[in-house]
């Protein structure tokens, strides 16, 4: 099993950047795949970014591609989602997840506990 806890949420204007990060303890983070996922009020969670278990393969969402990236770093145990060009639509509560397969799917098998991330107009 694995612990997923988030951080570098916050509040930006429009058209800024913030850089999201999930720290994993507990398990060998090389064996998961992880992604992020957001839902903003009212709304289902839905899916933002993935990265395959080998770090090679990355995939996004039709809303952020271009100016979302994610990336992992090993040696750290740490997920990051560099986010670039925010929009007011952009705004939720966003979770870090963890898949003991080789992609994160649509039900991961762990989830972190969020960091908001509020972007203004």
């Amino acid at each position: 099993q694995v612990q997923l806890v988030e951080s570098g949420g916050g509040m930006v204007q429009a058209g800024g950047s913030l850089r999201l990060s999930c720290a994993a303890s507990g398990s060998t983070f090389s064996k998961y795949a992880m992604g992020w996922f957001r839902q903003a009020p009212g709304k289902e969670r839905q899916f933002v970014a993935g990265d395959t278990r080998s770090g090679i393969s990355t995939y996004y969402a039709d809303s952020v591609k271009g100016r979302f990236t994610i990336s992992r770093d090993n040696a750290k145990n740490t997920v990051y989602l560099e986010m670039n060009s925010l929009k007011p639509e952009d705004t939720a509560v966003y979770y870090c997840a963890a898949t003991i397969g080789v992609a994160v799917g649509t039900s991961p098998d762990y989830w972190g506990q969020g960091t908001r991330v509020t972007v203004s107009s």
